[in-house]
């Protein structure tokens, strides 16, 4: 039997030591060879007792089956058994025991034994009544179980909307353990008779109670208490969750306690069915989805349609003698759906204050924002929205360089001085990392020393990265509104919605840390630490400032945005994205901006299908988002296990860990990689909340430099085009595998078997290679993993485009629409006149965006001087598509007229002043 050690996750090993159990008991009930099946007996036993640590958090298939599975085993029943194993082990596979009662006697009648949950139809499925899981949490016998269990089943109506089994554990620990680790369950009661510790000593399970941190203040705590605290503890890991709390103290006592999610609280009573009601209820309000119901019901609305779109209700298409091909593919629904009317219910994307308005306050709610904005056509348009509802012209902005080309351009439009920051770089592979906070400090007190600190505006960061590498956003916050006490953050979230749904993640979303800072900076001891703080850095000099951990004052403004791609890792129709706000200046001073900026953009027509998907997304991740985010974490996890592991693979692969792409200095917890051969799984929760930079354990990036191929090249010729693997991003000499909420264990084992069977081609051809073939491919891996061309960073704007010399932020905008006439601009060639141009010392100015794919960002923009690097970095790169690049005339920069023009104009302009 493999060793827990090999587990990262319980939920695998639950699923592993059920499968391996009916494999066993099934051999044994077959077995005639004494010899194998005192073997066979003995794996039984181990595997009842491992799972005896495992099943008490679960309702299927019940600690009583289960005991008695065991009794059969015991008594020598071994066809018994193996019949009950087997038939929970399928109703666990195919969660047939979410939708009907599972009988494991082997004379029961069960005609729908061999009925898949996933091979029903779509509407077979919603048409069952949802299952979930009630946590009781009371330290009682068996037989106080069963009275409180039975209870609760007699509460169960017909009409009720849900069905649901109770789990009790006895401990608050237990507790944790069970939510974190049964994603079944959505509430959870806590009793008076709770107690603190958990008995159960399952090495992977006992890993949840990290989530506790200190357990000093847990050991000095009253048993009374204990019931409020597992609710604000649940709140830390899983606030999307329903609690109630059963208590025998007074209404006065209970009154000032923090009770974190507890929705309601029971005074000394066992009044079951108000309790069953209220769980019902608190689950009814994550299940609603306002919009999704209204388009269904206008769906079924006869109307006639006197507006415009022939193609609603479907009638330009079943009127069509020639594209009835595109009706059958679709089906009538999402055309039923389809229309551009605002009444009706449906609502007005631009003006919402129906079901689109309710949809947005409950999407609100499960980001943690203060408010929360629909868009139909994508994250680029959401950050050209924000950038313009809080830049001014003249505002100066602090950007990544190598972020999403959307927040450039944004730039542009709002008439931002830009001062781009530098990720360290990684030379190796081709790609960027992150900014490091001194860099962002450092730029910051620039400003200030240079008495611009009033005119900057906003921060500008990606969280996480393309390539999954994640700020410690809290830190980054508190340290810069040390220095800007009203600075503006935008993180990027594009590839980063997914987050809020662990509980690991979850701590480095732009939400989630704003709603701490805002606690923290109004509670005594921070305000303690900033006075100390202040009168130690009284005469700090700007080094000083950027070795210490600065303190934000307490008067300072949490200002927070959030932009993510719903559609990009949860469930949501391509371009549904959202804006998070948690801005405590918005009601004030940027809600009517705001307003006009979403107009901006936002189109009149939103597309309905868009929005209804984004409601039902939200919905999902209410209700299942841990699971899915859990197990989308699982297949990452196995699928850097399985390649790190596999001595073939090994030969021409590398999975890239922490230590390859965050530098030492980087990582104060010390951890360089989630999974190593000799040690196994490293906890991923303290380097998450230590860190400066952490790596995404969901983002694979694989190195193939071995194989002589180069990332683009791996990609399309290898991967799309003979197996019909899709990915889309890629660097000089890796490729990024992504994993998401849909991502399964079988596509795993799918990617694994097609880079084993890659590798073993690369040993037949290399057996059979001739010396100079060999050679060659020893040239071309070795161009690919040695001779690679470092990265350059952002060299400067042309005067021209800064106000001063004093510190280095650019008039992009200037730059862009100068660009527009032809006359001020020229096209010099690559390896010709340009180079030529540079050897004579001319300062060469380019006049557009260039970004090459691979890597993605943009190396040259509007204003910036070409430097040496930047020109080698091109040729060195050897790829077909860059964006703004004229393969047939050159890149394009501004004449030296026009930059004269501007320079003049500029210093009688300053002359003036």
């Amino acid at each position: 039997m493999d060793s827990v050690s090999e587990y990262y996750s319980a939920t695998q090993l639950r699923t592993d030591r059920w499968a391996a159990l009916r494999s066993a008991t099934v051999a044994l009930s077959r077995e005639t060879s004494r010899a194998k099946n005192r073997a066979y007996r003995a794996e039984i036993q181990e595997l009842f007792q491992a799972l005896s640590r495992i099943e008490p958090y679960w309702a299927f298939p019940g600690m009583s089956a289960f005991v008695h599975m065991r009794r059969q085993f015991e008594n020598g029943n071994f066809e018994d058994v193996a019949f009950s194993v087997t038939r929970v082990t399928r109703a666990l596979t195919t969660g047939s025991y979410r939708r009907r009662s599972i009988p494991l006697e082997r004379d029961s009648m069960d005609e729908e034994e061999n009925n898949d949950e996933a091979l029903l139809s779509p509407e077979a499925r919603a048409m069952a009544r949802p299952y979930f899981e009630v946590l009781i949490v009371d330290n009682v016998n068996d037989q106080q179980e069963r009275w409180i269990k039975s209870n609760m089943d007699r509460m169960r109506r017909i009409e009720d909307p849900f069905h649901y089994e109770a789990v009790v554990v006895p401990s608050l620990e237990d507790a944790l353990i069970a939510v974190l680790f049964n994603h079944n369950i959505q509430a959870i009661v806590a009793r008076p008779g709770l107690t603190l510790r958990s008995k159960n000593e399952n090495e992977i399970l006992q890993k949840y109670l990290t989530y506790l941190g200190s357990n000093e203040d847990l050991d000095n705590m009253l048993p009374e208490n204990y019931g409020a605290e597992l609710c604000r503890l649940i709140q830390k890991v899983r606030p999307e969750l329903d609690a109630y709390l059963v208590t025998e103290r007074s209404v006065e006592e209970i009154a000032g306690l923090d009770l974190g999610i507890c929705r309601r609280v029971f005074y000394n009573q066992e009044d079951f069915m108000e309790l069953h009601l209220n769980i019902l209820r608190g689950v009814e309000a994550r299940n609603k989805s306002p919009f999704f119901t209204a388009l269904v019901e206008y769906s079924k609305q006869p109307t006639g349609v006197f507006h415009a779109m022939p193609i609603s209700r479907g009638k330009s298409i079943s009127r069509s003698h020639w594209i009835q091909d595109m009706g059958a593919f679709y089906g009538p629904n999402i055309f039923l759906a389809e229309t551009s009317a605002t009444s009706g219910g449906l609502d007005s994307l631009l003006e919402p204050s129906g079901p689109i308005k309710r949809a947005q306050e409950l999407a609100s709610r499960a980001f943690g924002s203060k408010q929360t904005f629909f868009a139909t056509n994508g994250t680029s348009t959401c950050n050209k929205i924000v950038v313009q509802a809080l830049v001014r012209p003249g505002d100066i902005v602090l950007v990544d360089r190598d972020c999403h080309k959307s927040h450039h351009y944004g730039m542009v439009l709002a008439g931002a001085e830009v001062v781009y920051l530098d990720s360290y770089p990684l030379n190796e592979y081709s790609m960027y990392g992150a900014v490091p906070l001194r860099e962002i400090k450092h730029q910051l007190l620039a400003l200030k020393a240079a008495g611009k600190l009033d005119r900057v505006r906003m921060l500008l960061l990606t969280n996480c990265t393309f390539d999954g590498l994640v700020y410690n956003v809290q830190r980054v916050m508190e340290e810069c509104l040390a220095i800007k006490p009203d600075l503006v953050f935008l993180w990027d979230e594009a590839w980063f919605a997914f987050a809020r749904f662990s509980p690991t993640y979850r701590q480095r979303t732009a939400m989630r840390s704003a709603n701490n800072l805002r606690k923290q900076l109004r509670s005594d001891k921070h305000i303690a630490a900033y006075d100390a703080q202040q009168q130690q850095l009284e005469d700090a000099t700007e080094e000083d400032l950027l070795d210490v951990r600065l303190i934000p004052p307490p008067t300072a403004r949490v200002r927070a945005y959030a932009t993510q791609s719903t559609h990009k890792t949860l469930t949501s129709l391509r371009q549904g994205s959202m804006i998070h706000v948690n801005d405590q200046d918005f009601k004030g001073e940027v809600e009517q901006s705001f307003h006009e900026a979403y107009m901006t953009h936002t189109s009149t027509s939103p597309n309905y299908q868009i929005i209804a998907s984004l409601d039902v997304g939200r919905r999902q991740v209410e209700l299942e988002g841990f699971e899915f985010v859990q197990r989308q974490i699982e297949a990452a996890m196995a699928l850097r296990r399985a390649i790190s592991s596999h001595p073939l693979l090994q030969k021409y692969f590398k999975v890239l860990t922490a230590g390859d792409m965050i530098p030492d200095s980087y990582r104060q917890s010390g951890v360089s990689t989630y999974f190593d051969t000799e040690q196994g799984w490293t906890d991923m929760w303290e380097c998450w909340e230590r860190d400066d930079f952490v790596l995404d354990a969901t983002r694979v990036t694989l190195a193939v430099g071995g194989t002589g191929w180069d990332g683009d090249t791996f990609k399309n010729q290898v991967l799309m085009d003979k197996y019909g693997i899709q990915i889309n991003k890629t660097s000089r000499n890796t490729v990024l595998f992504m994993t998401n909420i849909g991502t399964t264990r079988s596509s795993v084992a799918y990617l694994i078997e097609v880079l084993v069977e890659i590798a073993n081609e690369l040993d037949d051809l290399l057996d059979d290679a001739s010396k100079m073939e060999r050679l060659s491919f020893d040239r071309r891996v070795a161009n690919l993993t040695e001779n690679y061309p470092p990265l350059p960073d952002f060299s400067r704007f042309h005067d021209a485009f800064r106000p001063d010399d004093l510190t280095p932020e650019g008039d992009i905008r200037s730059a862009y629409y100068l660009s527009y006439d032809e006359k001020n601009c020229d096209y010099l060639e690559l390896n010709g006149s340009l180079k030529q141009a540079m050897e004579e010392g001319r300062e060469l100015v380019s006049a557009s965006f260039i970004i090459p794919y691979p890597p993605g960002f943009p190396i040259l923009v509007p204003g910036q001087v070409i430097s040496r690097e930047i020109l080698d970095f091109m040729r060195a790169l050897d790829v077909n598509e860059i964006h703004g690049y004229r393969a047939d005339l050159g890149l394009r920069v501004f004449t030296q007229d026009a930059l004269n023009a501007l320079n003049k104009d500029k210093s009688i302009k300053t002359a003036a002043e």
